[in-house]
């Protein structure tokens, strides 16, 4: 991993990033993937990413990072089939209690 952010770094370089943007660029892609693992929960992502709720929010605004999509995909109920299966598992599991 260090090598491939070492190449991605060489690359900003040499096409004349600057350091402000460099780090600005970091700072949301970061932010955006751990909240989508989080599925746009932003107290579970500050606290995964070692900082205060507020200080996510603001850096959220800071970085003028449209959460909308995020917000949206965390909505989407998976496909029928899906819970279904999610469903019989479930009762299988219900039944395998009670006896």
């Amino acid at each position: 991993m260090k090598a491939k952010l070492e190449n991605l770094v060489l690359q900003m370089y040499r096409e004349g990033t600057r350091f402000e943007e460099a780090v600005r660029e970091f700072q949301r892609v970061f932010i955006l993937t751990v909240l989508r693992d989080k599925k746009g929960n932003q107290c579970r992502t500050a606290d995964k990413l070692g900082m205060h709720r507020n200080t996510l929010r603001r850096t959220i605004r800071d970085l003028q990072l449209d959460l909308g999509p995020i917000r949206e995909a965390a909505r989407r109920r998976p496909p029928r089939a899906e819970r279904l299966d999610w469903l019989k598992q479930r009762a299988t599991i219900r039944m395998g209690r009670g006896r």
